[in-house]
């Protein structure tokens, strides 16, 4: 079980620096190589909620994160073991990670992947879990689905034009959001956040 946090815990200031640093490093070199609208994609914009919150303290903004990106980062991880142990992705979301058209040290920025759930769970550990986390992180992801309808359906960007399982769209655009929204909410974050708040309590004021 995760230990209860202190009364007005404030993260280490080297963690808070290194999730500066990273964000200066990681925001315009992924900007550079695959654009502005990459940052539509959830697990982006995962990251650059949790350097923010990692750097104001906010138990709201990491707790947010952690719902979003447990089990998204998970998937993420088995898509790109699978590819590399079998040659071929599961959803083709990973297949940029071994395109040798991309520069190496490019591709191994997006290994944060891995050291997403480690980082939310050791924060949230030390804030406690905002129970506003779910309700923050459904808002973020219906904004990111309507961005994305406005980028390149061949990008397929959070998946808002076809879904990763059946590679099809569930009806017209704002049914297929409706859908692609209700199941994160739903098969993703709810049960994310309701181990969080099993396990983790709420930040003391």
């Amino acid at each position: 079980m995760i230990s209860p946090p202190a009364a007005h815990v404030k993260l280490p200031d080297w963690l808070r620096w290194a999730a500066l640093a990273w964000l200066v490093i990681w925001f315009p070199a992924y900007w550079h190589t695959w654009g502005a609208a990459n940052f539509l994609y959830l697990c982006d914009i995962a990251v650059i909620l949790t350097c923010l919150g990692v750097w104001t303290n906010s138990a709201l903004l990491i707790s947010s994160q952690a719902v979003g990106s447990l089990l998204v980062d998970a998937a993420w991880a088995l898509d790109a073991g699978w590819r590399l142990i079998l040659g071929h992705g599961l959803t083709g979301k990973t297949e940029y990670l071994f395109d040798p058209h991309y520069p190496l040290w490019i591709r191994l920025l997006t290994l944060f992947h891995l050291v997403m759930p480690a980082l939310v769970l050791w924060t949230v550990s030390r804030t406690g879990y905002d129970r506003r986390g779910w309700s923050l992180q459904s808002a973020i992801a219906l904004g990111a689905f309507i961005a994305a309808r406005f980028t390149s359906p061949a990008e397929n960007i959070n998946f808002a034009f076809t879904d990763p399982f059946f590679h099809r769209a569930w009806g017209p655009p704002p049914v297929h959001v409706a859908v692609s929204v209700l199941f994160m909410m739903f098969a993703v974050y709810l049960p994310t956040h309701l181990l969080l708040k099993r396990v983790s309590p709420p930040p003391q004021e």
